[in-house]
């Protein structure tokens, strides 16, 4: 069984690569039992989102070299 730690971590390696089929289900299988790390995923789901928004946002307000 996977502790928090190793969750966290593959939780935030699934931001920058695709998790094989054996870390996809330890996650679900983390997720499912433990309250405190399907926070954290939303958390970092969330501020991913936010980051998104704000690099689309900064780009459209940089100045053109028209």
């Amino acid at each position: 069984m996977m502790n928090c730690k190793q969750a966290t971590r593959l939780l935030s390696d699934a931001q920058e690569r695709p998790l094989t089929w054996k870390e996809r289900m330890a996650i679900k299988l983390h997720l499912s039992l433990c309250t405190g790390c399907r926070n954290f995923s939303a958390q970092v789901s969330r501020l991913r989102q936010i980051a998104k928004a704000y690099a689309k946002t900064d780009a459209d307000d940089a100045p053109r070299g028209d």
